[in-house]
């Protein structure tokens, strides 16, 4: 697992354009403010691109990698064709099956349950339908959160509806492979449950 991912807050920001069909991100470490990892869809099909100025954006696949800014992959994303609900796979930097997340059907505010690469159950992302608020939750033990609003350092730079933070719980140990599946679901809450 690469050592970035042992960090517990990133400041998400995602590219936005008026014609564009990938989806790419910048990921900053809020307490420098420096951008340390970079989203980018770049193997996108010419249908694939067509098909995201349509009303079934929501269903196209997508194969995302994050990166560091030297290029050094962290971790991939990737979905094929869905017509209902999204099942995606995680991958780790070496392209090693690390998890999955499958989505709720008729989830209000949306819903992910992460799975281990075994199909054991770890979490669920669960969203609020009033708020961009999400939570990754077991038992009542939040492991992380997903959220528009900030009061930490910059906060200024965090207004944007393009923005957003995710913040890792303390109890979640470094290089414990959960970090890997939350970061790609994060990833994955504005293509499949927010577009």
């Amino acid at each position: 697992m690469h050592p970035l991912l042992n960090k517990n807050l990133f400041f998400v920001k995602e590219h936005v354009g008026m014609f564009k069909a990938a989806n790419n991100f910048d990921i900053y470490d809020p307490q420098t403010g420096q951008m340390i990892m970079a989203c980018r869809e770049e193997k996108l099909g010419f249908f694939t691109k067509m098909f995201r100025f349509t009303n079934y954006k929501r269903m196209t696949p997508f194969h995302i990698e994050i990166k560091t800014i030297t290029g050094e992959k962290v971790l991939t994303v990737k979905r094929g064709t869905t017509w209902f609900v999204s099942d995606v796979e995680v991958l780790d930097e070496n392209d090693k099956l690390t998890g999955r997340f499958k989505q709720k059907l008729f989830s209000i505010g949306g819903r992910f349950n992460l799975y281990d690469p075994n199909g054991a159950f770890i979490c669920t992302l669960k969203g609020k339908w009033t708020s961009w608020d999400f939570r990754f939750i077991k038992d009542n033990t939040e492991f992380a959160r997903v959220s528009k609003k900030w009061s930490g350092l910059g906060k200024e730079l965090f207004t944007s509806a393009d923005n957003y933070m995710l913040e890792i719980s303390d109890d979640v140990v470094g290089n414990n492979p959960i970090r890997i599946i939350i970061l790609a679901a994060v990833m994955c809450i504005d293509m499949v449950l927010k577009e």
